[in-house]
């Protein structure tokens, strides 16, 4: 296999072919500049010999008179001699030459207006081209044209011009070759220095294997510079943040990402495993800035895609609240068993009857009541649940009178979607509410439903939220509590991108949560 030319190599002979034609065309324009200041010159000279012939008295004199005609051919040699052209002859007032050899012939005219009494300077060819100059010669008493003085002089050939450019040509070209080697040579260590030392073939390799990578690999990767333009981008990039195809080179500030999402690009939110929620999607991501020469050149930021995950959480979550329950009420009834045992020790055998009867009766009017109120399953479930939690933490649970939920499925647009979309909200907010109070305080919970939306309040009897606060805690990585920055304070976030994509809203008030689900999905996943 041939070896190829090094970079240095081809960038020497791409400059040396560039001098080249450069040389060539300033050889071109040479010619023609020489060619016109030839014209110019030798035709103002001519017309001059012309010229000053055709004022001479015996010149006119001898037009007149045949017999003069001998003079006529003193007067044109001496002007040949004198002026150096090529000929000079005289020519009657119809072209005739009157002197020298060729005396009784037509003068070739060309495209001349000499004939016409008016002067003409150009080139005639007939058989060798000659730079010729007409003057005519005009009576000296009535002025009218009675012949005409021709001065020619052989016009140059292109070997004689190129001759006689040849010492500047070899100037231009030693000159330039000089300066193009040199050029080059600096051009090439300059280059070789920006791409590392890598050949153009090496450099091919390279962007063909990363583009490879970068669009085989399942993660998403973005890059950026340092003015937060996006530089490299694949396909999951581009799906799991919403750009356009044609990101790259525009800047991540004009895309319409999200605050938080932005933040974490940018670097303004730093570390690892950084949970963000965009659209319905539930990504981490990991920014590492890049370090050229110790100076910080941009970033890399790869995102991994966590909404499956995140939906299997809210499974488990239901599944948790389930387990909760069967835990409180393992410990209420071994704390019933052990009353109805010491009971029994006692010999209280009546009152171990009326203690079973009531202890039953008030299960049942708390089922009763919660499945009367919420006819959802799951969400009756949940509540229940929730009911033998409090009662395990000493804080009172209660279902407002007002509450009315049919079974999700049959409103408009209901499902089981909607049905697991309240169990998550309303578990959270009761959640929420456990940890905002002690024992002894109160949770009241609001579920009501119409043709279109479902309406979940939670009010507690803690101090609540401040006003100033009141957007803040559903912001991503936001948590009231010490220590839970960063991936936690998701649960109020979770439930407004809940409540946002379904086409609705959650606000708070003091100790007052209100979210609104519409029964039918608004957003666009």
């Amino acid at each position: 296999m041939p070896q190829r030319l090094s970079l240095a190599g081809q960038m020497l002979l791409l400059q040396l072919g560039i001098v080249l034609l450069v040389v060539l065309a300033v050889a071109a324009v040479s010619v023609a500049e020489a060619d016109v200041a030839f014209r110019r010159s030798e035709g103002d000279r001519l017309r001059s010999v012309g010229e000053n012939a055709a004022i001479n008295r015996t010149v006119r004199l001898g037009l007149n008179n045949p017999l003069g005609h001998d003079a006529l051919e003193t007067v044109a040699e001496t002007a040949r001699a004198v002026s150096g052209a090529s000929y000079v002859v005289v020519t009657d007032a119809r072209g005739t030459i009157v002197t020298g050899p060729d005396a009784g012939q037509l003068t070739p005219m060309g495209s001349s207006t000499g004939l016409t009494g008016r002067s003409w300077v150009g080139v005639i060819d007939h058989g060798s081209k000659e730079l010729v100059a007409h003057v005519p010669v005009l009576d000296e008493e009535d002025g009218r044209f009675i012949g005409m003085i021709v001065v020619g002089h052989p016009y140059p050939t292109l070997v004689d011009q190129l001759g006689a450019a040849l010492t500047n040509l070899l100037t231009y070209l030693v000159v330039g070759v000089a300066l193009g080697v040199v050029g080059s040579l600096l051009l090439a260590r300059r280059v070789k220095w920006q791409t590392l030392g890598l050949e153009p073939r090496e450099i091919s390799g390279l962007v063909e294997h990363r583009e490879a990578m970068l669009h085989g690999i399942k993660e998403g990767v973005i890059g950026t510079d340092s003015a937060h333009r996006v530089t490299l981008v694949n396909d999951e990039a581009i799906r799991l943040l919403g750009l356009d195809a044609d990101a790259v080179g525009r800047s991540l500030l004009d895309q319409g990402l999200e605050r938080r999402l932005l933040d974490v690009l940018t670097g303004e939110v730093t570390g690892v495993d950084q949970v963000v929620l965009s659209d319905d999607r539930v990504i981490v991501l990991n920014r590492q800035p890049v370090l050229l020469r110790g100076r910080p050149v941009g970033s890399v930021t790869t995102l991994r895609d966590r909404t499956e995950l995140t939906a299997l959480r809210r499974e488990l979550d239901v599944s948790r609240h389930t387990t909760d329950t069967l835990r409180a009420q393992a410990h209420e009834f071994v704390n019933r068993l052990h009353t109805i045992a010491g009971l029994v020790e006692l010999g209280e055998h009546d009152e171990v009857v009326r203690y079973i009867t009531r202890t039953s009766e008030l299960h049942e009017s708390l089922n009763r009541e919660v499945t009367r109120l919420i006819r959802d399953p799951a969400l009756a479930a949940l509540l229940i649940a929730k009911s033998s939690l409090a009662a395990e933490q000493g804080v009172t649970l209660s279902i407002t009178g007002d509450s009315d939920l049919p079974a999700v499925g049959e409103l408009p647009g209901g499902g089981d979607r909607l049905s697991a979309d309240l169990v998550t909200v309303v578990g959270n907010l009761v959640d929420n509410a456990f940890d905002a109070i002690g024992p002894g305080g109160r949770v009241e919970v609001s579920v009501v439903a119409d043709a279109t939306e479902v309406v979940v309040t939670v009010r507690d009897s803690g101090a609540g939220v401040a006003a100033a606060l009141a957007e803040r805690v559903f912001e991503q990585g936001y948590s009231t509590k010490d220590g839970e920055q960063g991936h936690h304070g998701l649960g109020l976030a979770m439930i407004r991108l809940i409540c946002v994509h379904r086409g609705g809203s959650v606000t708070v008030d003091g100790a007052t949560f209100v979210a609104r689900l519409p029964s039918v999905l608004e957003a666009i996943a």
